[in-house]
């Protein structure tokens, strides 16, 4: 038999709380799972962003992706979109990962060293 734990886990809506968060079985307001999630992501990082060109699975065409950010994911969006103002093209933040449309590398370490973070350019 499955304790009253694990079957809340299952939960998600509760008349007397909300939306509840299907992970840990907490109201939405006060889930901290992704809080959690970002202090996990930042606890493995090593301290140096890499800025690499990538093709794979884009049909050729390039992208620069930058990993390795020490900073929350709200400060990540931010930086993301001064990078896609710095460099006049678009892009996306996914899973931790800035993609800026184009191949901007030199432009991309420039910043990001202005800005105070130990920059490595990597791959091809």
């Amino acid at each position: 038999m499955a304790s009253l734990q694990d079957q809340l886990r299952g939960l998600v809506y509760s008349t007397e709380k909300g939306d509840m968060c299907p992970q840990c079985g907490e109201a939405v307001a006060e889930c901290r799972c992704a809080e959690l999630a970002d202090e996990a992501r930042l606890g493995a990082l090593d301290g140096i962003v890499r800025i690499r060109r990538e093709t794979s699975g884009r049909k050729g065409k390039g992208v620069t992706t930058i990993s390795g950010v020490p900073v929350p994911e709200a400060e990540l969006k931010a930086l993301g979109k001064k990078l896609k103002k710095l460099c006049g093209t678009g892009g996306a933040l996914k899973d931790g990962v800035i993609e800026i449309q184009g191949d901007h590398r030199e432009r991309i370490k420039q910043a990001l060293e202005q800005d105070g973070f130990r920059v490595k350019l990597s791959g091809g």
